[in-house]
C-alpha cells in the first residue's frame, strides 16, 4: 500500500486564488490528465478539485519531492510562474500509504473541510472518481478505496452529529424562513447581489421559490443574480418606487448607512397589513431600527444568525473525536480489504488452471474411458467435475485468505 500517495493543495496552507490555478474543468481534464499519467508513469491517477482544494491521488513508486511536485503542477498548468510553482510545491501536503488512506476518509467525511460537516464533499469525491475512471485513469486500488471512502462518509453522516446543524449564515437564514412557514410563491426582494445574498438565493431557488426581484447599486451585477433565480433586476435607486410589495426582504450590502429606512419600508409595504420578514445580513446593519421594530416585521439580523452558527459549529467539533475513531477503524479495515483483494487477484489464475486440468483429464488422459460412457453418464460426470472445480476454487481462495490475513502469522 506504500505505493499509494496523495498530494494535497488545500486552504490550510495556500491562498484560494493560487489553489484555483490548478483547477481544471472537465474538458481540460479530458485533455491533460491522461498525458499526466503517461508522462509520469503513474499506475493509477485521480484528480479531485473543489472550491478550496485540489488533490492528486497517485499510485507509483516515485518519491514525492518538492522538485517532482513542481514538475507535476507545471505539467497541469504551464502558465504558472516560477514563484507560484515554488509556493505550491513547497506547501503541498503529502500523504503515503495508511496516512493517505486515512486522509481521503477524513476529506470525504468533511473533517478536513473549511466548514466541518458540509456534505457536498462526498458527492465531489464520487464524481471525481467516476470521471477519472471513465478516462481510464484509475485501477483496482482506487476503485476499492473510493468504495470504502463513500461507505465511511455515509457511516459518519448517519451515525454522528457532524452534519446535524447548519453552520453557514445563508443556510441558517433559509432554515428560519422555512420555520416561519414562508410559502414557495412568496414575493422575495433582494437588496444587494454579493456572495452572501447569492448563496441564499441559490438555496431558495433550489427549494422551488420562484418570485424574485433584485435591487443593486450596479445593475449589471444585479442582473447576474436575477439570472440565477430567473427574476427581475433594478438599480438600487429605484427601490423606493417599487410598487409590487414583498413578503420577504433580504438585505446585504457594503453600505455604512441603513438603506431600509422606516420611510422606504412603508413605501415597499404598499399599505399591506400582512406580516413581513426582513433578513438583514449586513455589517453594519442595513435596516433602520424603526423599520426593524415595526409591528408587521419579523426581523432576523446577522448577529443572531452568527451566534447560532458558532454554537452549531461547536456541536460539530464535539463530534470530531467520534468521527476520527470511525476513520481509524475504517482505515484498518481497508488495509485488510486491500490484502484480501490482492490475494483474489493473485489467485485469479487458479480457476483457469483447474479448468485446464479438468479438460485435459476428460479429453486426453481418460478420453478412452469417457468415450465408453453413455450420454447420460457423461453428463453426470461433467456435472460432478464442474461441482468439484467450483468448490475447489472457493476453498483454495478461502484457505489462502485465512492463512495470509492472520495478523500474527
Amino acid at each position: 500500500m506504500e505505493s499509494f500517495k496523495i498530494i494535497a493543495f488545500t486552504h490550510k496552507n495556500l491562498p484560494f486564488d493560487l489553489i484555483g490555478k490548478l483547477h481544471l474543468n472537465q474538458d481540460e481534464q479530458t485533455t491533460v490528465l491522461g498525458a499526466v499519467k503517461l508522462n509520469f508513469g503513474f499506475d493509477e491517477f485521480l484528480f479531485l478539485s473543489t472550491c478550496n482544494r485540489v488533490e492528486l491521488f497517485i499510485s507509483n513508486q516515485q518519491e514525492l519531492t518538492p522538485f517532482f511536485i513542481k514538475e507535476l503542477i507545471l505539467f497541469l498548468n504551464s502558465r504558472l510562474n516560477n514563484v507560484e510553482a515554488n509556493t505550491l510545491s513547497e506547501n503541498a501536503e503529502v500523504y503515503v500509504g495508511d496516512e493517505a488512506v486515512e486522509h481521503i476518509l477524513k476529506v470525504a467525511s468533511s473533517l478536513d473541510s473549511l466548514v466541518v460537516g458540509e456534505r457536498e464533499i462526498i458527492t465531489q469525491v464520487r464524481k471525481a472518481y467516476d470521471f477519472c475512471n471513465m478516462l481510464g485513469l484509475t485501477g483496482d486500488f482506487i476503485r476499492l478505496l473510493t468504495k470504502q471512502t463513500i461507505e465511511t462518509a455515509k457511516d459518519i453522516y448517519t451515525n454522528t452529529d457532524i452534519a446535524k446543524n447548519p453552520v453557514s449564515v445563508a443556510s441558517l437564514a433559509y432554515r428560519q424562513l422555512r420555520e416561519l412557514g414562508i410559502k414557495n410563491d412568496a414575493r422575495i426582494v433582494f437588496v444587494g447581489s454579493g456572495e452572501t445574498n447569492t448563496v441564499l438565493a441559490s438555496y431558495m431557488q433550489k427549494h422551488k421559490f420562484a418570485n424574485f426581484t433584485v435591487f443593486n447599486r450596479s445593475l449589471e451585477n444585479g442582473k447576474k443574480l436575477a439570472q440565477i433565480v430567473k427574476g427581475k433586476a433594478f438599480e438600487l435607486k429605484a427601490l423606493p418606487d417599487f410598487k409590487e410589495g414583498f413578503d420577504v426582504l433580504i438585505v446585504c450590502t457594503a453600505s455604512s448607512e441603513p438603506l431600509i429606512t422606516k420611510a422606504i419600508f412603508d413605501k415597499l409595504s404598499n399599505n399591506e397589513t400582512s406580516k413581513k420578514v426582513i433578513i438583514d445580513l449586513a455589517v453594519p446593519a442595513n435596516v433602520e431600527e424603526a423599520a426593524a421594530k415595526d409591528k408587521l416585521v419579523r426581523y432576523i439580523d446577522i448577529n443572531s444568525l452568527k451566534a447560532q452558527a458558532e454554537a452549531n459549529l461547536q456541536l460539530r467539533k464535539n463530534e470530531v473525536e467520534k468521527c476520527e475513531q470511525i476513520i481509524k477503524s475504517k482505515t484498518e479495515q481497508f488495509r485488510w480489504l486491500h490484502k484480501e483483494r490482492r490475494i483474489e487477484l493473485a489467485f485469479g489464475e487458479v480457476p483457469r488452471q483447474v479448468k485446464a486440468i479438468k479438460d485435459l483429464a476428460l479429453n486426453e488422459v481418460f478420453a478412452k474411458e469417457v468415450n465408453l460412457l453413455d450420454p447420460n453418464s457423461k453428463e453426470v460426470l461433467e456435472k460432478v467435475l464442474s461441482y468439484v472445480e467450483k468448490k475447489y476454487n472457493a476453498v483454495a481462495i478461502k484457505t489462502a485468505k485465512e492463512l495470509l490475513l492472520k495478523p500474527n502469522e
